[in-house]
């Protein structure tokens, strides 16, 4: 994927960015008691690291839970120190789970502008993750009436997990939640389900390489990154993919004075248009008119033919069932159009 700005922001229509107004700078933000938030998104929060558009920020971000590790015997000193502190002395938790590095300021976001998040790397930083499934939750609930919870080893050489004896699946490392602070009428809001601010999407074709579109509700954007997966699958039916330690390089650019709607992603293959909602069938109603929309402004589609083109060329997947709100992302590929 071309990840020069002008490349970038040309095929997502978003035009003019703040980016030239900036020197550029790279910034590391490590994840640590004093860095995350537990659990919530909030306008009121207040940032931890304020850099400019274009800045390249390095995030390192603790997941899991210690006890649970040294309970399927992973070794004390083979657990990052990280989570063990923030475990021990972060107190403001709730109402999701999702430990969340940042929020990062940007300056020059305003509301009304567009927050470009380019994910230039991912990283997996230890060799175990876990997969869960909880009373009461996951697409199947009445057939799982309990907890069970499961560590797992990660090969990282190979990049791939036996997660069954005689299993192997391919480690794709991405971010489940990348977010932005919501709309101060909304208030402060679970981490579990996504929406207008992004947050918990669980897309997993949001690996390194591709770039997600935000739309800013606040000034300075308020970005935040977390809840890493070592792999998933579309659904991630059992309420958690493969959830692993983890860190990557994002890239922040703002678009000023270009309103979204909604999130809308990129990858070197295709444009991607969300659809969340309680209602899988109005999710993907709602990605449909996503879709309609994107086509008819980037690429002057209207709206009779791009919904041909939508039941002709169009992919809509199920992003997740689990999280309350329900999603569907569609998948227009890029070499469709000359």
């Amino acid at each position: 994927m071309d990840t020069k700005v002008g490349a970038c922001s040309a095929r997502a229509g978003l035009g003019k960015t703040s980016e030239e107004q900036n020197p550029l700078g790279t910034h590391t933000l490590a994840g640590n008691p004093k860095t995350v938030h537990w659990g919530y998104f909030s306008p009121a929060l207040k940032p931890v690291l304020t850099i400019n558009s274009g800045d390249i920020v390095h995030i390192d971000s603790p997941h899991g839970d210690p006890a649970v590790y040294e309970a399927a015997g992973i070794p004390s000193d083979a657990i990052p120190q990280s989570i063990r502190d923030i475990h021990r002395e972060v107190k403001d938790k709730g109402p999701g789970v999702h430990i969340l590095v940042g929020p990062v300021f940007v300056n020059g976001a305003e509301p009304g502008d567009t927050l470009e998040v380019q994910i230039l790397d991912t990283r997996i930083t230890a060799p175990f993750g876990y997969n869960f499934n909880k009373f009461g939750l996951g697409a199947l609930p009445e057939d799982f009436p309990y907890t069970s919870i499961r560590v797992l080893k990660l090969d990282l050489e190979r990049m791939t997990s036996e997660i069954i004896p005689g299993v192997v699946i391919p480690l794709r490392p991405f971010w489940g939640i990348i977010g932005v602070a919501p709309p101060t009428a909304v208030g402060k809001i679970s981490s579990s389900p996504p929406g207008v601010h992004g947050g918990n999407l669980d897309l997993k074709d949001l690996v390194a390489g591709t770039t997600l579109y935000l739309p800013v509700h606040q000034k300075g954007a308020l970005f935040s990154a977390g809840d890493f997966h070592a792999a998933q699958g579309d659904g991630e039916v059992d309420q958690t993919a493969l959830e692993a330690e983890g860190a990557g390089t994002f890239r922040l650019i703002v678009h000023e004075n270009k309103r979204l709607k909604w999130p809308r992603a990129e990858t070197p293959t295709h444009y991607i248009c969300f659809g969340l909602n309680e209602d899988l069938n109005f999710a993907a109603k709602m990605a449909i008119r996503e879709m309609l929309e994107f086509l008819r402004e980037t690429k002057g589609i209207s709206s009779e033919y791009g919904y041909m083109l939508a039941s002709l060329a169009v992919d809509f997947r199920v992003t997740q069932l689990v999280d309350g709100v329900k999603g569907i992302h569609a998948m227009v590929p890029k070499n469709i159009f000359r």
